[in-house]
């Protein structure tokens, strides 16, 4: 994990989860917490040795990976947490997490787990996208759904936070089928990524570009790429939801051996499914108790 100086104010914690940081006066604000505690005991380290203060925490998204240090943080400094209406819910209920992913069920002790399910918070003040100014801090935030309800970037300083409103095309390529929750909405918000005026952004997975409109529109593509080889497998006959989920991870040479991963792919494909619905390419039917999918005769 690097420690990387992007301005006089903004820097970020290079790692497999970005963390970044902004220090301005006698307040520092960090920008998503890790996975768990041993990255946040090496996040404030960092900090202590380059004699920074730690007092405010904004949280781009409800998913496990940003905020499981947060809970250690937040037992250690008198902080003042920031998050997105709708995640915060997450944020203070995680076993949401494994719970949506699950359907509704009861969530199996398999996917109680520090991927799905970090430890609760405290949520000091829910915001939306707009300009804040809190203790003196001030910023503005761009909601980027697609990948999480209510995401939140934030632009601070010249350079925009990102959570997980776009990979870094070595994270396409590794995860083949990326997840998100609507096709639609997730290309909806990389296009507005590339109207976003700044000197730089910082993604959730990935490095810090000056210039990362290339790197969003790799997504784009990656994004409708995915959707045409959907709309061209399915046919008008019909196939059921599983058949789907099988075999689009089996083309795209997807490997599943846990429940809570390919839960994850179920939600990823199932957003495509949602984009093409939107788009009137496909529709869907019960048939048999089976949900079905079925090509539009044009």
């Amino acid at each position: 994990m690097k420690f990387t100086t992007l301005n006089e104010t903004c820097y970020y914690f290079d790692a497999v989860v970005n963390i970044g940081y902004v220090h301005r006066g006698d307040n520092g604000m960090l920008i998503d917490a890790g996975i768990d505690d041993s990255i946040m005991r090496k996040v404030l380290k960092e900090l202590k040795s380059n004699d920074l203060p730690v007092t405010h925490l904004f949280i781009t998204h409800g998913h496990a990976d940003h905020y499981g240090g947060a809970h250690f943080l937040q037992k250690r400094h008198d902080i003042t947490t920031i998050a997105p209406k709708f995640e915060a819910a997450i944020l203070q209920n995680p076993t949401l997490e494994p719970l949506y992913l699950f359907q509704g069920n009861d969530p199996l002790p398999e996917l109680h787990n520090k991927f799905l399910e970090g430890k609760a918070i405290q949520i000091d003040q829910e915001i939306e996208a707009g300009t804040h100014e809190i203790d003196g801090i001030s910023f503005a935030t761009h909601l980027l759904p697609g990948h999480s309800y209510h995401q939140l970037a934030m632009e601070i300083d010249g350079i925009l936070f990102a959570g997980d409103s776009y990979f870094s095309e070595e994270q396409l390529d590794k995860h083949k089928i990326p997840y998100i929750t609507d096709a639609d909405l997730t290309l909806e918000s990389l296009r507005q990524l590339e109207d976003i005026m700044c000197d730089g952004a910082v993604p959730g997975h990935g490095v810090f570009e000056k210039d990362f409109t290339q790197t969003v529109k790799k997504n784009i593509d990656c994004h409708e790429s995915l959707l045409d080889w959907l709309e061209d497998y399915i046919t008008e006959a019909g196939i059921s939801h599983e058949t789907i989920v099988s075999d689009m991870c089996e083309h795209f040479e997807v490997k599943n051996s846990q429940l809570s991963s390919w839960l994850l792919y179920r939600t990823a494909v199932t957003a495509y499914l949602v984009g093409l619905i939107k788009r009137g390419k496909i529709d869907h039917y019960i048939e048999k108790n089976t949900w079905k999918f079925r090509k539009v005769q044009s």
